[in-house]
């Protein structure tokens, strides 16, 4: 079996990791009151949502962020598909944080109290891209 990380990799992959699969397994485990919530909010950022089943919703979104935390955890998946899956979760939850009123200070990028708690996706995003970054320029420097 090869590893597909590289050392200085790990400890990112790991904490991403962690946090990515811990939220998916909590939210698996959510029950329907906090399905609609989660649904909700995730429709009112992004309309296209607002005809899925909340419960249905949750529940891929808890597989999504299962795979992705995996993929982060486990050292044979590729730092440039696990980066990424990172990027891709994060950048919706980034937008997430973007679009629903009340996350930002007025005028600003600054979180308000509310906000934090999606205002700190942005370091998922940048482990991410920072990912994928480093795995396109090693490719491109090695042909």
């Amino acid at each position: 079996m090869r590893i597909m990380v590289r050392p200085h990799q790990f400890p990112a992959r790991l904490a991403a990791g962690a946090f990515i699969l811990n939220a998916g397994l909590t939210m698996a485990s959510a029950g329907a009151e906090n399905a609609a919530g989660i649904h909700g909010m995730a429709a009112k950022a992004y309309p296209f949502l607002k005809d899925l089943d909340s419960e249905d919703f949750a529940r891929w979104l808890a597989r999504a962020q299962i795979a992705v935390g995996a993929s982060l955890l486990i050292p044979v998946v590729p730092s440039l598909l696990a980066g990424a899956a990172l990027t891709a979760l994060a950048g919706g939850l980034v937008g997430l944080y973007l679009r629903t009123p009340g996350m930002r200070r007025e005028g600003s990028l600054r979180p308000t109290q509310e906000g934090l708690s999606l205002a700190k996706d942005v370091w998922l995003l940048g482990i991410g891209t920072g990912l994928v970054l480093e795995e396109i320029s090693c490719s491109c420097s090695r042909s």
